[in-house]
């Protein structure tokens, strides 16, 4: 029976069952944010289970594209390692909606695979859910009494905990238990010596779960508990590639006809055998994994790219690329060969791919010339990083290197790296990529709902309030609801606010409004201004719309804000009185906490320059000037006053000016702000840095956080004197101890210099002639890699045709430098990047280089003789 009858028997037998057979989604969701990739069969069925939607029929069969390769779904690490996992893979399920249940699906799960699909009975097990005391529930009798009469007993009918037998859609939503049917394809005589029974639902690569029946029939609340469904769900999901194994008899899914046509297609191209080599029949099953994932979700609309989804593709195509380079020397484009085999396998069931099948080998074949381009160059540059990485973690910024430059997925440098014996610091590459998201990327999109118009037969004015009162009544004028980065939040327009919405650089208020009759409170977690409009944001929604309320903006905050604010127009001010004129505000971020002021400027600030523009703010500060407002100028008469425009603000004809003194700081702003500087308190710069070219950064504190910081460094410089043990003078003696170390820096320097150059002579004497090679195979101790380095080159223009190897003991880390003369590298053959190579295994660790100089390191101090011992067998050969 080949792959393509297992399918559409499972197919044909449902439909025999008055099941509506539809097509797979595609394996990019629409519409749903919380999903990056359609990740099983049940995913294109949620509105249903949610109530949000009808299906087309209350049955339906069909066989779904999933990937799982993102979130806690992510296989994508075991592909290929093992024989079972895969990135994309076919789901085949059979639904109910409301129609039948436990006593019509367990009987037709079974029917199919023992009388259809012909499966041995006695390999079979079944499980059902135990119960759960948390959640009230007993064990699921139904299920157990069906499978009781379908098997004559209940020998192979296992109990399983919440953890394997109860599904959940989410946190909340539809859930109920589930009855899995496992089966065992060991050996007859691996059977007689251990009871299959004992092996379900634990990992034993042999011994499989291959359907899932869920029935769902309560639905999870937010507090936990569970109730009733008015209605009673099937959802089942059976592997298809672990049945067409089971069916054919095979001990892996890569031995059957579903990646048969791929494994033979990929040893043409290659011209090495799969089933020889454990290390090449990873990189086959790589390859023949990932091109399914790749192909299919280019043809469903993804294209490969740095973001989201299209860097998953990419990741997974550079994967497979790098697999088939180092272990098939596959230097050419190849991947896009298997488009077209994988088109035909599929051509009547995802007819989609073998319709684009030119454009989809296109994408592909260009993918893999823009990796290859790199993969070279970033294989030599993973080698010098690694060589120079002193301990056996790669750090965070190389690896971000190799993403951003050379296009190395941080999993691929993690498998290089792992080859080599190391690892990589994840930490600290996520937090390099994340800031190198933030500056080129925008915010996600959101999907908002229609407005809900509450005061529909009301012409409102949506006034601003809030430069002369924090509290103010209001009434609901609209809302709506909107999603974002998987998170539901809403919209409430009021006919009045005291709520600041977030506009130039200054953030959104926070608060609350309060029901006047009933006192509900709706939490306002930030406000908008959107086309001009305020919007409040909030987390849920009153409970009347059409009451009066009380909108009470948050004061701390409001304050603390407005003190930031404040201190960004005399910072503005004091950076054009020292730096010139040509200083104009280039962004800015004014909240609670900090004030970050961005402006045109050439260079650094010196020291001097910072504390001349800190002295004048908090000078302005102390003479306490008060806030003097204009509302509804003219824009002409305000620039007449001098006021400046800031940076990336609009205005109309009518302007606000903000001013504190005319002579010092006169802007348009329609900002908050202290009704005197002295509110302000205290202003201190913490920080002045580049954002861009022409373009620096200074961060700031006022008031209270101002005042916290200067106490820690006041703290820092007391614990500093303690630790110094000095005279009064606390500057004297930190520079006495930066001299003294100079000084003993100097002299280890001069020492390790003078043991090197003792090293080096006791080596010449060492070198031995043989064949008109000149050897030296030794085994030393040396106090750095430079030194080791800096050693090694010196010998070889000291010693002409010179073979060396030098395994380096330094300081308690193993490491191996190889060096041969360039003639010797030529005439015969020899390499360094090779050989050492090779002597690093001694070592449990790996290197590389050119052919006349190489290094690497390890974890295996001990292995240092055997490196010696190698060294001369490698050369002898």
């Amino acid at each position: 029976m080949t792959a393509k009858e297992v399918r559409q028997i499972f197919l044909n037998f449902f439909q025999e069952k008055q099941h509506l057979i539809v097509d797979s989604a595609p394996l990019v969701p629409k519409g749903d944010t919380t999903l990056m990739f359609i990740n099983s069969g049940m995913a294109q069925f949620k509105d249903f289970f949610l109530g949000n939607g009808n299906p087309p029929s209350k049955r339906i069969a069909d066989t779904q594209k999933c990937l799982r390769v993102s979130g806690k779904h992510n296989d994508l690490d075991d592909v290929g390692i093992d024989t079972y996992h895969h990135t994309f893979f076919e789901m085949l399920g059979n639904w109910s909606f409301g129609d039948y249940f436990k006593k019509e699906a367990l009987p037709w799960a079974w029917e199919l695979l023992t009388e259809v699909y012909k499966l041995p009975k006695e390999r079979l097990y079944v499980t059902v859910f135990e119960g759960d005391k948390e959640d009230g529930l007993g064990m699921d009798k139904d299920s157990f009494e069906v499978w009781k009469e379908i098997l004559g007993g209940d020998d192979r009918i296992l109990y399983g905990n919440k953890k394997d037998n109860f599904w959940e859609m989410g946190d909340v939503g539809p859930c109920g238990p589930c009855s899995e049917i496992h089966i065992d394809l060991r050996t007859d005589a691996e059977r007689q010596e251990v009871d299959g029974k004992t092996l379900v639902n634990a990992d034993h690569p042999q011994v499989i779960e291959i359907w899932n029946n869920v029935f769902m029939e309560f639905e999870r609340k937010a507090d936990k508990s569970l109730v009733k469904l008015p209605s009673q769900h099937v959802d089942t999901g059976m592997g298809f590639e672990r049945l067409v194994r089971a069916i054919e008899g095979k001990q892996s899914n890569y031995d059957t006809d579903v990646f048969a046509p791929l494994i033979q297609t990929v040893e043409a191209l290659s011209g090495i055998r799969y089933g020889v080599e454990e290390k090449t029949d990873i990189a086959i099953r790589v390859i023949a994994d990932h091109i399914r994932a790749i192909a299919f979700v280019i043809a469903d609309g993804q294209l490969p790219s740095n973001n989201k989804q299209g860097y998953v593709v990419r990741r997974i195509l550079r994967r497979a690329v790098r697999y088939g380079y180092t272990y098939l020397n596959l230097k050419e484009p190849f991947l896009f060969n298997l488009v077209p085999v994988l088109a035909e396998q599929f051509d009547d069931t995802f007819p989609e791919l073998d319709a684009q099948k030119d454009f989809v080998a296109r994408v592909v074949k260009e993918e893999e010339n823009s990796f290859l381009r790199t993969l070279e160059n970033g294989i030599k540059r993973f080698e010098e990083v690694k060589n120079r990485t002193s301990n056996t973690m790669i750090q965070g910024k190389d690896v971000f290197e190799l993403y951003d430059t050379f296009g190395f997925p941080d999993d691929l440098t993690e498998l290089m790296a792992r080859e080599a014996g190391m690892t990589i610091d994840k930490k600290g590459f996520e937090k390099a990529l994340n800031e190198q998201r933030k500056r080129s990327q925008q915010d996600a999109a959101s999907e908002k709902s229609d407005w809900h118009e509450i005061q529909e037969d009301e012409s409102v004015n949506v006034d601003f309030l809030g430069y002369d009162t924090l509290e103010a009544k209001a009434k609901i004028v609209k809302w709506r609801e909107i999603s974002k980065k998987g998170k539901t939040l809403y919209q409430i327009v009021l006919d009045q606010t005291p709520f600041y919405a977030e506009s130039g650089g200054q953030v959104g208020d926070r608060g609350y409004i309060q029901n006047l009759e009933t006192e509900e409170k709706i939490s306002i977690v930030d406000t908008q201004k959107e086309n001009d409009l305020i919007v409040h944001i909030t987390k849920k929604l009153p409970s009347d719309f059409k009451a009066n309320y009380k909108a009470i903006v948050t004061e701390k905050l409001r304050r603390s804000t407005e003190n930031n604010h404040s201190a960004t127009h005399l910072l503005h001010a004091a950076l054009r009185d020292v730096l010139g004129t040509h200083v104009q505000q280039r962004g800015s971020l004014v909240s609670e906490d900090i004030l970050r002021f961005d402006f045109s400027h050439f260079s650094k600030m010196t020291e001097e320059e910072i504390e001349k523009v800190e002295n004048i703010v908090n000078q302005k500060v102390r003479e306490n000037i008060k806030l003097q407002e204009m509302r509804n100028v003219p824009i002409d008469q305000a620039k007449d006053m001098g006021a400046m425009a800031l940076f990336g603000e609009k205005y109309g004809d009518s302007v606000r000016v903000v001013m504190f003194d005319k002579d010092y700081s006169v802007e348009l702003c329609g900002g908050t702000h202290v009704p005197a500087t002295g509110k302000i308190g205290f202003f201190k710069i913490i920080s002045e840095s580049s954002v861009a070219s022409g373009v620096r950064r200074v961060e700031a504190l006022t008031g209270e956080k101002a005042y916290n910081w200067i106490q820690e460094q006041n703290k820092l410089v007391k614990e500093i004197r303690s630790l110094v043990k000095g005279n009064k003078n606390l500057k004297d003696d930190v520079n006495s101890l930066v001299e003294q170390n100079a000084i003993l820096q100097k002299q280890i320097q001069e020492f390790q210099e003078k043991e090197a150059r003792n090293i080096k002579k006791n080596l010449l004497n060492e070198v031995k002639n043989e064949n008109g090679i000149n050897i030296l195979i030794q085994k030393i101790s040396i106090p750095s890699s430079d030194a080791l380095k800096n050693l090694s080159f010196e010998l070889k223009n000291e010693v002409e045709n010179l073979f060396a190897v030098l395994a380096a003991d330094i300081e308690g880390k193993p490491q191996i430098a190889v060096t041969i003369s360039q003639d010797l590298v030529e005439e015969r053959g020899l390499n360094a990047g090779k050989i050492v190579k090779e002597l690093a295994k001694n070592i449990k660790g790996g290197g590389g280089g050119q052919p006349f100089f190489a290094t690497a390191g390890g974890k295996d101090l001990s292995g240092l003789d055997k490196v010696v011992e190698a060294g001369f067998e490698i050369l002898y050969k």
